[in-house]
């Protein structure tokens, strides 16, 4: 992959039944990222995409009376279309069921088998049916149930192809050796190391008991097991999302993966294991989120403890889901949603905070000096409050840690709002005589209202777009978010940007 690229993905998602809430989390943090490195310049490559194969789709289909097919025909339109609603500004969305994909799998499975990494077996053991996960001793809960589904596992009897994970023992501890950022925040990483520390076995490279998958083709019994054809959609996408050209050698190996932390197993460990037995390279990071948590438990269809995103985007707008959801939870931890929280932020921090910044500050332009920003410099007050911010958003950015770095912004929100009190416009324009100080003081909060919002681009695009547009500003390029680096020309009075709601 070349220096200037960034690729950024999110897992996939499973068709067997609609999005919520936990699926938009993943995905705007995604588009926070890569929006960040496309105003930075670098060629952003973002891919989202649905989960179309394997059992939970298969047994979700037959509870409704349906096939696999029609099941995912219908639920992959709705992610499809969560997408855009959240503003994803996702380059590709793939399925699973992709004619390309399934033959890129075999093709990459085939090279696994080729290279020594599969061998035919037996397997018995544990397994969790909507996890579509063979669990390890250490990953049972008492009375051989399921951790994250809290439902009883299955005992699975098999004849299969196995995968030769525990070839991978060494290889992988070297990797998390030499890579400590591999994966992230450190708490995950850890978790990783010790599984793969706990000893690694073989596990099932193939299924003969499901028909809904990527066929096997030197024993078409069979089909791959649903996650490896799901981890190589990461790889498998770049040769055909765009027609006629292979975009492979510009963007692998992948950037970011963002997964939660249910997934991690797959893509610490068995994701890694796998590129490494096709001669691939690795992804630099895996970044693990936790989960969005309602009443203390995990936001989950199966528990169908859900919030509906679009009803959220209908009432409040796509921005202000992309803001609560990455300033209320700080991304990598667990943390509680509710709608009540969800109301305050909006009220409290858009509303009145950014909001009534963005007012006031149109609003005195227009009144004191008929709509033209003073050309005058900034007050040198503000420098050390905005120097090296655009570094220091850039440094969080490349750890993936976008509520800090939102957390940054907004500090520097509030540090305009208490300029506005301390230098008190309204008082300074009924003084002739301090004409020129009046003048500065209203193009410092224009140009420091300019950069954070150019800043602000990546959580709230649509919002950017419109306040920089009034603001006679619309660059929105990263290097343009310095106080000075562009001049805010005639502004225009806008509609408040976050609405009251009653």
């Amino acid at each position: 992959m070349a220096a200037s690229s960034f690729y950024v993905t999110t897992p996939i998602y499973y068709v067997n039944a609609a999005p919520h809430l936990g699926h938009a989390y993943t995905t705007i943090a995604a588009d926070v990222l890569a929006r960040h490195h496309r105003q930075r310049g670098q060629d952003v490559f973002f891919l989202t995409g649905t989960d179309e194969h394997g059992e939970p789709v298969k047994l979700a289909a037959e509870r409704e009376g349906i096939t696999p097919a029609e099941l995912a025909d219908r639920n992959y339109e709705h992610f499809k279309a969560l997408a855009p609603r959240l503003g994803a500004s996702n380059d590709f969305f793939i399925r699973t069921s992709d004619a390309a994909h399934m033959a890129k799998v075999q093709e990459v499975l085939t090279r696994v088998k080729d290279n020594g990494h599969a061998y035919e077996g037996v397997y018995e053991g544990w397994y969790c049916p909507r996890c579509a996960d063979f669990k390890t001793e250490r990953e049972i809960d008492p009375g051989n149930t399921c951790p994250i589904h809290k439902i009883p596992l299955t005992r699975e009897h098999e004849h299969n192809w196995f995968f030769r994970l525990s070839a991978f023992q060494e290889p992988l501890e070297r990797l998390f050796a030499d890579r400590p950022d591999f994966v992230r925040p450190q708490a995950r990483f850890n978790e990783a190391l010790s599984f793969i520390r706990g000893g690694l076995q073989d596990v099932s490279l193939t299924r003969r008991k499901v028909d809904w998958g990527v066929s096997v083709p030197w024993d078409p019994s069979q089909v791959f097991y649903v996650w490896w054809d799901a981890l190589l959609n990461y790889y498998t996408a770049l040769s055909y999302a765009r027609p006629g050209e292979d975009l492979t050698e510009r963007f692998w190996p992948a950037t970011f993966h963002l997964v939660g932390k249910d997934i991690l197993k797959f893509h610490t460990v068995y994701w890694p294991a796998l590129l490494m037995a096709a001669g691939l390279p690795v992804p630099e990071h895996v970044f693990v989120h936790g989960f969005l948590l309602m009443e203390g438990e995990k936001m989950s269809k199966s528990l169908g403890n859900v919030l509906d995103p679009f009803e959220a985007i209908d009432r409040y707008g796509a921005d202000a889901l992309r803001y609560y959801l990455l300033r209320d939870v700080s991304f990598g931890q667990d943390g509680s949603v509710s709608a009540a929280a969800f109301e305050g932020r909006y009220e409290r921090e858009l509303a009145n905070e950014y909001g009534n910044l963005a007012s006031r500050t149109i609003a005195m332009i227009d009144r004191y000096r008929g709509g033209e920003a003073p050309q005058v410099r900034h007050d040198p007050a503000l420098d050390e409050d905005f120097d090296g911010l655009i570094e220091q958003i850039s440094e969080l950015l490349d750890r993936a840690e976008v509520t800090a770095a939102l957390d940054q912004i907004w500090q520097r929100v509030r540090r305009l709002n208490r300029y506005v009190e301390e230098r008190a416009p309204w008082k300074l324009a009924k003084d002739a005589a301090a004409a020129g100080e009046l003048d500065v003081v209203l193009a410092s909060l224009a140009e420091g209202l300019r950069v954070l919002t150019v800043l602000l681009q990546p959580w709230l695009p649509q919002t950017a777009q419109r306040l920089l547009a009034a603001l006679g500003a619309p660059d929105h390029a990263l290097e343009a978010a310095r106080l000075g680096a562009r001049r805010v020309g005639r502004v225009e009075r806008l509609e408040p940007l976050f609405p009251k709601h009653g």
